[in-house]
């Protein structure tokens, strides 16, 4: 319990506070300035700025898996970014739990691997589905033979392939599946101590849910550390998209199938010759044999074109553009 003051000590304070001797400002608590404590076995190298950039990287790899991956699955594919963070490696190898999925993936040209592990349900699911199964999970986890580790391969690239797009405003990578391991013991791609960013990612494969957590270490970042910001990837987004949708655009037309036909001529018969028409019966139509046919594209008249064959095939070949749109 603080001192208690006298009557005359209180008249004392009082007066210096009229007289201005006496300034409060001096006596009043200031708060102490916090200091966060620092771990030197965990140096703060992701920033959150840079785990929210990659988290923007992976819901682009995530939508795009979704879209390609039910080809080969027959299934529909769900995937969401859950959670980003940075740990050292051995708190991620620490959690794992054989067998497990390790895809060790080259980053080529950043240095170093990154790894994706993919929940050991899903992989049983996937398995059983590409041998034409329901993907119904194992009841009891066991090791992969070799045979569910190549089409397990086989699946892993096919995502491999779709991390190039996601990360092409931050750096061209041509990422290349090296090995799979199911001993977390033999993943020891960097040192235990080493700082690494893990993109969590939920999966659902029909009713079958698990997760794929993507294994970044920071000495394979470091030389584009600087580029993992919002603002420097929705610029570098931004100058790109045009030219980038034109492109798309331009190539989606190309490969549009429109209907062509050439029409040999028309005739005009009655109703009667129609319904007493035979094999072998001949209908006279409105054009010499030496004329040039009518070619039409949709609707549109677009070539006159002369018969012939190609290749064991009947053929036209065109002697005038009609219309140029």
């Amino acid at each position: 319990m603080g001192e208690v003051l006298s009557q005359n000590e209180i008249d004392n304070l009082l007066k210096q506070l009229s007289s201005g001797e006496l300034d409060v400002d001096e006596y009043i608590d200031k708060p102490s300035q916090k200091i966060k404590d620092y771990d030197f076995a965990r140096p703060a190298k992701f920033s959150k700025e840079h785990l929210r950039t990659l988290e923007i990287i992976f819901e682009h790899f995530c939508r795009l898996v979704s879209t390609n991956l039910p080809a080969y699955l027959r299934k529909n594919v769900q995937m969401e970014v859950v959670n980003s963070e940075a740990v050292t490696y051995s708190e991620f190898t620490n959690a794992l739990s054989n067998p497990v999925l390790l895809g060790i993936v080259n980053f080529e040209p950043l240095k170093g691997n990154i790894v994706i592990e993919l929940a050991s349900n899903l992989g049983y699911s996937i398995v059983d589905r590409m041998l034409g199964g329901t993907g119904e999970p194992l009841e009891k986890v066991r090791d992969y033979s070799e045979i569910e580790l190549s089409i397990l391969e086989r699946i892993f690239t096919i995502c491999i392939n779709l991390l190039r797009e996601p990360w092409k405003n931050v750096v061209e990578i041509e990422p290349r599946l090296e090995r799979i391991e199911t001993n977390s013991q033999f993943a020891q791609i960097i040192s235990p101590s080493e700082m690494i960013a893990i993109v969590t990612i939920n999966m659902k494969i029909g009713d079958v849910v698990g997760l794929m957590n993507i294994c970044l270490p920071f000495i394979t970042l470091e030389d584009v550390m600087d580029k993992l910001n919002t603002k420097y990837w929705y610029s570098t987004m931004q100058t790109s998209d045009d030219g980038r949708y034109v492109d798309v655009i331009e190539t989606a037309i190309s490969k549009a199938q429109i209907p062509v036909r050439a029409v040999l001529g028309n005739s005009t018969i009655s109703v009667n010759d129609f319904v007493n028409l035979q094999k072998g019966d001949i209908i006279k139509i409105n054009r010499q044999y030496e004329a040039e046919l009518d070619v039409y594209v949709g609707n549109m008249l677009k070539f006159k074109a002369l018969p012939g064959s190609a290749s064991e095939n009947y053929a036209v070949k065109i002697t005038k553009v009609i219309r140029e749109e």
